[in-house]
This record gives C-alpha cells, structure tokens and sequence, in this order.
C-alpha cells in the first residue's frame, strides 16, 4: 500500500486502524482487543512504516475494547498527535456513550460504523451524538455487505472462504425473505434510471452532509457504478417514501455472529 500510495502523497488521505492482536494462525488473522497505550504506540509505528508516510491522517480504533477504559485510548492517540505522528482520531462501532467519553480526552473527527437501508440501527442514539459534536461519519457495508445490490438471492453461493458464509443474515431463508427490501429499492431505481445499488448509496448521501459511505469492491466496473450515485438527486420526498415504505419490512436475521456481535459496541 505504501509503494502504491507514493506517487500521490499529499494527494490522497490515508486512513488506518488499530486495536487487534494480529495473528497469522488465528481466524482471519485476528487474536482478540488489544487498544492498551503501549500497543497502539507499536501500531503507530508500524504502519507508519509500512505506509512510507511521517503521519497517519485518520487513526481508527477498530472496535471498542472493554478492557482498556476509552479515556487512555484517546489519550494515548492524543500524545501521537501531539507527537506529528497522527493527525486525526477516529472510532469504529463505538456506542454514542462511548463517543462522548472519547470526544472530551481527544476531539473525535469521524466514526466509522455500519449503516445502510437495512442496519438502521445508529439512527437512535449515534447519528444524534456526531451531530451534536461535528463529527463525521463513515458508514461501511453501505450496500449491505453486497446484498442491496440486488445480485443476492436465496440461491447464491459464496466462496468457501468468504465471510457472509457466518452471517446469518446471508442464510438462505433470512435473503428469501429479505428481498422485499431489493423490491423496494428496485422499483425506485426504475423511476430514476439508476440501479438499486445506487439507490442505496444515493439514500445515505442524502441524509446528511457529513456522511461519507465507503462501498467495497473488486471490480472496476462496480466502482463506476457506485461513484455514479453522486450525481442522482434524492430529494426529501423520495426520502419520506423510502422510509415509509421500508418501516413495514421485517429485516430477518442478525448482521453478525453472535461472538461478533458482541464487539459492536452499538
């Protein structure tokens, strides 16, 4: 990443995160929380070396670690700021509690959570919070870990390897019955000449501002795709018809195993 990035320093901004014990033979890579001061020190370091930057701009915890209170987290990520080493903090599925906490050591500049027509869930207590104090946010999974682009049916089948194969909501039954939403979002896109993929990132820019989604992809042509939602104009009343229309339709099945769920924070 670091030899990619090289040519356009100063161009690009660079967000990374900490907050994970790395183990090569644990599941994906991952050995449990570790957002101890004198970890997220070593981390620094690190990335800052294999990025081939001085600064990191945007410096994520990864998720909230219960065993380390938030105040030391921020406080340690303070010390790096003040050292030139970071320049901004963040928080990934940090509870709005939790944000505040954080925010009064460190000013928080963005959270990055999941957020999306069917994970709706930051509505009640977080999206209040940033609001409040001028912090962004990062919605991830913004097309549903792929599911709102409406190429996901019952019948799909995933790669041995790929993640979605744990979730329960990407049973068969929970994506049969969840295709109301892909309806939903299918005949707005007729109506606008897009997709329904672009209706679902075109839903979340039109909510606020300070929202940034940041939908994944391997392909180029999806990429073209999803930066196309920009330029579809949502306008409040679609706004009101979205949320009419999906408020009667039950999302079956939890977004994350049960041990996973747990990290959220939410």
């Amino acid at each position: 990443m670091g030899e990619a990035l090289a040519p356009f320093r100063g161009q690009v901004v660079i967000a990374t995160k900490f907050g994970w014990k790395i183990d090569p033979k644990a599941e994906r890579g991952l050995a449990g929380l570790d957002s101890r001061p004198e970890h997220i020190k070593q981390v620094t370091e690190g990335s800052l070396k294999r990025l081939k930057v001085v600064a990191i701009d945007l410096f994520y915890q990864h998720r909230v670690d219960p065993d380390v209170p938030i105040e030391d987290v921020a406080g340690a990520v303070k010390g790096l700021i003040q050292q030139g080493k970071v320049k901004h903090f963040g928080l990934s599925e940090a509870a709005a509690k939790t944000i505040r906490r954080a925010h009064a050591v460190q000013p928080v500049t963005a959270v990055q959570s999941e957020y999306s027509l069917w994970w709706r869930r930051p509505e009640a207590e977080v999206l209040p919070a940033l609001e409040e104090l001028g912090i962004g946010f990062v919605p991830y999974s913004p097309l549903g870990k792929g599911f709102l682009t409406g190429k996901i049916n019952e019948d799909t089948k995933f790669d041995s390897s790929d993640f979605r194969n744990q979730i329960p909501r990407f049973t068969p039954e929970a994506l049969k019955a969840n295709q109301a939403l892909i309806h939903l979002l299918g005949g707005i896109a007729k109506r606008k000449n897009a997709t329904p993929a672009q209706i679902a990132l075109a839903w979340l820019l039109a909510q606020k501002p300070w929202m940034v989604p940041i939908p994944g992809t391997t392909k180029l042509n999806r990429l073209e795709e999803n930066i196309g939602a920009v330029s579809i104009q949502v306008t409040p009343e679609d706004l009101r018809d979205i949320d009419a229309a999906a408020s009667k339709i039950k999302v079956e099945g939890a977004r994350y195993p049960e041990r996973l769920e747990k990290m959220t924070g939410l």
